[in-house]
């Protein structure tokens, strides 16, 4: 970022020692008086112009809304925080390779005394990006190629493919990303896909076919999506010990659904100042979907939520709290499907349990449950004795937890709600 300065032509003063002789009896060369360099950090400044260098295939009626803000600075301060921040909503866009910010004072004859130009020199992202990669692990390896159209039509959009060839599976995505000009936040994506996955702790192979349209908003504080999906599923065994209440679950079903995220329909409210390894901060989200309504064979109301709150302690501690809950109800006379149900346990979850192995089970065959809950307690101190100390160490922490959850299934009856839970695991470290 440049140093601003403003320009006075006011001579400067002229002062000496007396010699006898008075400055009138002198005939002063003419020379060119250099203009007074006065910074202006306390004075009032107005941006008269903002630029954007290097546009290509972009239209600039998009990013007008992105750099408004710096016309209402007042001050040289102000301009650059503003300039920063406009500088931050032009990456977030997903446009550029680099931004960078140049302030200097107004040229021209219009130009005010404290008139002041933001420049913003830009660089494009290529209009076409290709990726390929490879991975291994679960007993395959795969060949993964992605391409990527960053905007697209030149607003901002961004289209996207991914095919992704396995020893074992061959999955695929095509999406369209479109924001609202002005309000990136307010977007909307269409979504083609193919999915396959594993799940061995309930012997099962699950194949996806299917098409989602999203909006996201945010609306005060919270973000919410709205999501509807349709979507051709698959299940069938995945080895041959499968279970019969695993083989009752094989076939084909059509299910058509409305979501949401609340803090879909969704809603996320997020205050933590990071999503990794918060130290304050809060967490909401709710995520509700009806199946059903909309065709498909698939009828039932879903709700979970995630609650989670972090304290920061004394000697650099953190104390971290959190919950979750969900409840699967049955619309109709028609049981839920093993593809819907919850699954808890293992180490995104509740310790102390393989991954996803508690709740209902057939012959070693978890099932999942309709209805559940579990809750944690953790406290992240440094290391002991501190090694690495700002630096290298700082990114490890010592982790205590406790953590507590349940997993079972509801009967329907009229005006009965009945649940057999059974015991509260609580798994602790030693």
């Amino acid at each position: 970022m440049g140093t601003v300065h403003a320009r006075s032509l006011d001579p400067l003063p002229m002062k000496g020692p007396e010699l006898g002789v008075h400055a009138d009896d002198i005939e002063a060369p003419d020379v060119e008086q250099e203009p007074k360099q006065e910074v202006l950090e306390n004075k009032n400044v107005v941006v008269q112009k903002v630029h954007i260098d290097g546009l290509g295939k972009t239209n600039e009626d998009v990013l007008t809304y992105e750099i408004a803000e710096v016309f209402r600075a007042k001050n040289l301060i102000d301009v650059m925080k503003r300039s920063h921040e406009a500088r931050q909503r032009l990456l977030r866009l997903g446009i550029f390779r680099k931004v960078e910010v140049v302030i200097d004072t107004s040229q021209g004859v219009d130009a005010l005394p404290n008139g002041l130009d933001v420049t913003f020199e830009v660089t494009e992202l290529r209009r076409m990006t290709g990726s390929y990669n490879t991975m291994v692990g679960n007993n395959e390896g795969s060949m993964v190629l992605g391409l990527k159209l960053p905007n697209t039509f030149g607003r901002a959009e961004k289209l996207t493919f991914q095919f992704s060839y396995g020893t074992k599976e061959t999955s695929y995505g095509l999406s369209f990303f479109k924001p609202q000009a002005g309000h990136f936040e307010r977007n909307v994506s269409v979504n083609l896909y193919k999915v396959t996955g594993q799940f061995p702790w309930s012997s099962l192979r699950e194949t996806d076919r299917g098409v989602s349209t999203e909006v996201s908003f945010p609306v005060w504080r919270t973000n919410h999506t709205l999501k509807w999906e349709g979507v051709w599923r698959e299940l069938g065994c995945l080895a041959r010990t499968a279970s019969f209440a695993v083989r009752e679950e094989s076939g084909h079903s059509l299910k058509s659904s409305l979501s949401a995220r609340s803090p879909g329909h969704a809603m996320v409210i997020d205050s933590r100042n990071s999503s990794i390894l918060p130290r304050k901060g809060g967490l909401l989200k709710v995520h509700q979907e009806l199946a059903g309504y909309t065709g498909g064979d698939a009828r039932f109301l879903k709700e979970d939520f995630e609650i989670q709150l972090n304290k920061s302690l004394l000697w650099n501690s953190v104390l971290s709290a959190s919950l979750w809950g969900g409840l699967l109800l049955p619309i109709g006379d028609q049981p839920t499907s093993i593809a819907d149900r919850f699954y808890l346990g293992g180490p995104t979850s509740v310790r102390g349990f393989s991954m996803y192995s508690m709740g209902p089970q057939s012959k070693g065959d978890y099932l999942g449950g309709e209805a559940y809950w579990a809750g944690g307690l953790h406290l992240y101190t440094p290391l002991p004795f501190r090694p690495g100390k700002g630096g290298f160490g700082d990114l490890f922490r010592t982790h205590f937890f406790l953590n507590a959850g349940n997993l079972c299934n509801l009967n329907y009856g009229a005006h009965i709600l009945f649940s057999s839970f059974g015991d509260v695991k609580a798994p602790m470290p030693i």
